[in-house]
């Protein structure tokens, strides 16, 4: 998102001197316009690119018990992801996937029926050895899951 922010500044800021400079110098509308447009340009050929840059994000589920886990398995879109469930996982469960563009990871392990005994379950969203999401607890984890945002857009 940082990548995307500075290229609409930059875009923005030069489009606002060429039609400062047009405004003093009398340059006129036209160039005003070509430069408006090419910053329109650069704005759209990064954010292509973010759309169509693919990475890899690690899931992991630790704990003593989860019934099962949904987690985004690449293949779908931003708008309409691409789910999987795996029934009743061995736990420490790991599985790496191939996301891309702005697609959210996502991994939600569930434990239909959290009791006292059963509080440890953790899931973990990691890219290149970063955390992007981390949350411990059965209740918590099995009604929200860990969802980041994509790492390319930041």
């Amino acid at each position: 998102m940082k990548s995307v922010r500075r290229t609409c500044t930059t875009a923005l800021v030069t489009a606002g001197v060429v039609l400062g400079l047009a405004a003093c110098s009398g340059i006129g509308d036209e160039a005003a316009e070509r430069a408006a447009e090419k910053a329109d340009d650069e704005v759209i050929r990064e954010v292509d690119r973010q759309i169509d840059e693919v990475y890899e994000v690690t899931y992991e589920v630790t704990g003593e018990k989860a019934d099962f886990i949904e987690f985004n398995a690449g293949g779908g879109d931003a708008s309409d992801p691409e789910f999987e469930t795996v029934d009743d996982p061995a736990l420490p469960w790991r599985k790496t996937v191939k996301l891309r563009g702005i697609e959210a990871p996502t991994v939600l392990p569930v434990l239909v029926e959290p009791d006292a005994g059963s509080g440890r379950l953790t899931c973990r969203i990691v890219y290149r050895g970063r955390t992007l999401a981390e949350k411990s607890g059965a209740e918590d984890v099995s009604s929200a899951g860990c969802v980041a945002v994509s790492p390319i857009t930041g």
